[in-house]
């Protein structure tokens, strides 16, 4: 199994609307990717940390491959993109 962490620093005039939307987003995918098992955003409440998180997880490093170039992850990425000024990322197999 494979565990995909990704956190995101939003822009300052992003901050009031895209949390919710981005939540939205990517729980929105799931039932839509294949090998995609678990997906789950978290909104923050601590000013001093990045804005939004997803945790998900992948049946394998080759899901996770198929997740990334999927048309409705695409669109989703593009938005996130859109309002994002920062991005950390983790990807570990269990």
């Amino acid at each position: 199994m494979i565990k995909h962490i990704v956190l995101w620093k939003l822009t300052e005039q992003s901050k009031e609307e895209a949390p919710g939307k981005i939540k939205r987003m990517l729980e929105g995918l799931s039932g839509k990717i294949p090998g995609l098992l678990h997906i789950e955003v978290g909104i923050n409440f601590n000013p001093n940390g990045y804005d939004v998180s997803l945790y998900s997880e992948f049946e394998s490093a080759e899901a996770l491959e198929g997740y990334q170039v999927h048309p409705e992850h695409q669109k989703v990425k593009d938005y996130i993109g859109s309002v994002t000024c920062g991005r950390a990322v983790s990807d570990y197999e269990v």
